[in-house]
């Protein structure tokens, strides 16, 4: 699975906050899971193109 997240924005969007080294990965396969999703609705839909209403 390649990495989707960039820790740095990541550690970057929640201030002040400290980040556990393993909230990254449980993020990126969040992220990876949210894409899947996507592009099964856009395939369903017949588009090649990923849209934001496929969220």
């Amino acid at each position: 699975m390649a990495d989707l997240i960039v820790k740095a924005a990541v550690k970057d969007a929640v201030d002040e906050k400290n980040v556990s080294s393993d909230f990254y990965e449980a993020l990126d396969e969040e992220v990876t899971g949210l894409l899947e999703d996507a592009a099964a609705r856009a395939e369903a839909n017949d588009r090649k193109t990923v849209q934001p209403r496929d969220l």
